[in-house]
């Protein structure tokens, strides 16, 4: 794949990304490059991202090369999707604070990709602001794969793997790292994002291995904000969860109400009642939640007259019991046939159509 590299648009401490064109089409992808003497971290992320494959909620990965700059550098580099946003840090640097409904579209976007990133067998290890990029429609995707790693794989010695400020208790004191660990960043990155601040409120300057000790063996975990709703501070209580066994996984959190999917029906806070400390481990397990059949937005308050002016297509029929409705289909009362207007087109043979029929009819005669 031949490309054109452009110009720098960011840097960490051992890449550079620059923008890049490729040469067969138009695309502008991001370069990653780093110097060929070290390059263990951007291989390492090759791997895991190759690995992952496709998700919508995590960089895609184009390919790699190795190229020798007009100074003679050799370089090797990662040819990634390019984020036209930047990241969330930077935006949060600009408006200061974000509203909890844009926080809550973001922490669901983080934990599809989460969800992704863990059934692949992987822990991301730095999740954190700026390692979520921002694209078009406010999109958002988890990049920088460097320090990730095999779930289950055993640390080959005492590391810190990751940002200090985002790290679990269990990453501080007994050298884990699992896919618990990204679920705790992630809890941090929504303070963040709901107050411009980092979760852990230390003063600049801080020294490193206080806060890891003040991580790892105090009683004390992130202070959740007090404005935020209660779905939200129930939320960030599964996330910080100290034992990482009792923690929620990505795929519990998709199922809490502050993030659900509303059109698929969520399991409202009841009103009142305070946030449970226990943190079940599956979905069912919820003492202080109760469950709710979300009735139909437009016809709950309708009368029969009512239905049927917003929905012409549908008569009477369409409301009587499936019961009823068999003994009349089977009656020899002749049905009206004549209103077509909600019929639909099914592929079928003959045989398996009278099959049907006469099984429907046995049904209305018991």
């Amino acid at each position: 794949m031949e490309w054109v590299r452009g110009q720098c648009i960011g840097s960490g401490s051992s890449s550079r990304v620059h923008l890049a064109t490729l040469k067969q089409n138009p695309l502008v992808v991001a370069v990653k490059s780093c110097a060929e003497s070290d390059t263990s971290l951007l291989e390492n992320e090759r791997e895991v991202v190759a690995e992952l494959g496709y998700c919508p909620q995590i960089i895609q990965y184009f390919g790699h090369s190795h190229t020798v700059e007009e100074n003679n550098e050799r370089l090797y580099n990662l040819l990634l999707e390019y984020a036209s946003g930047g990241s969330l840090s930077q935006k949060l640097n600009k408006v200061g604070c974000f509203q909890e409904r844009d926080v809550k579209d973001y922490a669901r976007s983080i934990l599809e990709g989460l969800r992704h990133i863990h059934a692949k067998g992987f822990v991301h290890c730095d999740l954190k602001l700026e390692n979520i990029l921002l694209f078009k429609n406010e999109e958002v995707k988890i990049a920088d794969f460097g320090l990730a790693k095999k779930a289950g794989k055993a640390q080959g010695r005492a590391e810190i793997r990751g940002t200090p400020l985002y790290m679990a208790p269990e990453s501080v004191n007994d050298n884990e790292y699992e896919s618990g660990v990204d679920i705790w960043a992630l809890g941090c990155v929504v303070i963040e994002m709901l107050t411009g601040k980092p979760a852990w409120n230390c003063k600049p300057g801080t020294n490193m291995f206080v806060l890891l000790i003040r991580i790892g063996k105090g009683d004390e975990s992130p202070q959740i904000p007090e404005e935020l709703s209660q779905q939200g501070k129930d939320f960030l209580s599964k996330c910080f969860v100290k034992d990482p066994a009792r923690r929620w996984t990505a795929e519990m959190l998709l199922e809490h109400p502050f993030v659900a999917d509303q059109g698929k029906g969520t399991v409202p806070l009841r009103e009142g009642a305070e946030v449970s400390s226990a943190s079940p481990r599956c979905h069912f397990d919820f003492p202080d939640w109760v469950s709710m059949q979300s009735p139909s937005p437009r016809t709950e308050s309708l009368s029969d007259d009512e239905v049927g002016s917003v929905f012409p297509s549908l008569n009477s029929s369409s409301w009587i019991s499936a019961a009823d409705r068999i003994r009349q289909l089977a009656s020899d009362q002749c049905c009206n046939w004549s209103n077509s207007g909600c019929w639909v087109a099914v592929r079928g043979g003959r045989v398996e159509a009278e099959k049907e029929i006469q099984a429907i009819g046995e049904i209305a005669f018991h």
